[in-house]
């Protein structure tokens, strides 16, 4: 059964489960939803702790099934906490994991958390993944876009006791914020909580929260590729800027962008010709937050257009890799500034 971790409080308050999975790329919230279950689990007697982290082929599963088998020598009950960094445990791992979810029912004296990285759509499918979700509570914990972002951090400064200011004043400061931790979710955390050391409860101005907040935000190439559909041409440049600093390699960064531009073009020429776009997306292995940008812009884009785009992404890649355009820049940041511009204006434009 799926729970969400906003509801995870609410239903462990309720009484606990026997089996619980946790899912997500993202470390604060994936340690915050293991940590609540850890401790409902000591509230409810569960006073022994057995840690298994499968890493690699030759991961003993046995032990982990023996382990929820045996009786604890220390205490009646014991909680099984096992990790799997990769979200790949193998044709033995996944046996495993099915015997352990289907015993869940049965093991009154025993807890097992299992804790997955983010899950491709193909693990997702697998039967050990619907064992486990069947046969327990899986919470599937997502990464906080930066659409997302301001509303999270005015939750969590409400939980010591800390708000805004309201009204445009206050979004100006949680815009402010989100700019500043926007990919270092941990960070971001780390900074609220020192904004609750600095200050008193109450309300919290711009000037207080930009004297506090250090600039943490990190950046990654592929939302900088959505960052340029939703045509905000200071955030890319903001981006740009940020991965540069990160020391992230230039072909990377091309990579992603010429890579947007090109799919584009593919989708338009198949819309074109007549193909639903939402099938021509598909197609083309377009989804989330891309799928709706996309669909969005690019009616009003023109194929000519977009092949004229093609070729500059293709000179762009000349000068990252050293070579000469006398109508670009030819720092490569530079050349990827004009082309990453190029393309969010014009979808400005389109939106």
């Amino acid at each position: 059964m799926q729970v969400g971790p906003a509801q995870l409080a609410a239903h462990l308050a309720k009484g606990l489960r026997g089996l619980y999975t946790i899912a997500g790329d993202e470390p604060l919230l994936v340690q915050e939803a293991a940590d609540a279950i850890r401790q409902a689990a000591r509230d409810g007697g569960f006073t022994e702790r057995v840690v298994h982290t499968a890493t690699g082929a030759h991961f003993d599963w046995s032990a982990v099934v023996a382990s929820g088998a045996e009786m604890s020598l220390f205490a009646d009950k014991q909680l099984i906490d096992i990790r799997i960094p990769t979200g790949k445990p193998g044709k033995e791992g996944s046996q495993a994991l099915q015997a352990i979810a289907e015993s869940a029912h049965h093991a009154q004296d025993t807890l097992t958390l299992v804790t997955l990285p983010r899950l491709d759509s193909a693990t997702a499918k697998s039967a050990w993944v619907g064992a486990l979700d069947q046969c327990g509570i899986f919470i599937k914990v997502d990464s906080v876009e930066r659409g997302a972002l301001p509303n999270w951090i005015a939750q969590r400064l409400a939980l010591q006791n800390q708000r805004v200011l309201a009204g445009e004043a206050g979004q100006r400061s949680l815009a402010f914020f989100a700019d500043r931790v926007e990919g270092n979710l941990l960070a971001a955390h780390q900074e609220i909580q020192k904004l609750g050391l600095l200050y008193p409860p109450g309300e919290l101005s711009f000037e207080q929260i930009e004297q506090a907040v250090v600039n943490v935000a990190r950046y990654d190439p592929f939302k900088l590729t959505e960052a340029v559909l939703a045509g905000k041409l200071q955030r890319v440049q903001r981006m740009l800027d940020g991965l540069q600093a990160e020391g992230v390699s230039p072909v990377v960064v091309h990579w992603a962008l010429g890579e947007e531009v090109r799919t584009l073009y593919r989708v338009k020429q198949r819309t074109d010709a007549g193909t639903p776009i939402p099938i021509a997306l598909r197609e083309n292995r377009v989804w989330g937050p891309r799928e709706r940008l996309i669909e969005r812009v690019l009616p009003s884009m023109q194929r000519k257009q977009l092949a004229q785009w093609v070729q500059l992404a293709h000179t762009v890649d000349g000068v990252v890799k050293g070579l000469k355009a006398p109508e670009l820049p030819q720092d490569p940041w530079g050349a990827l500034s004009v082309l990453a511009g190029t393309l969010c204006r014009a979808c400005t434009k389109a939106s």
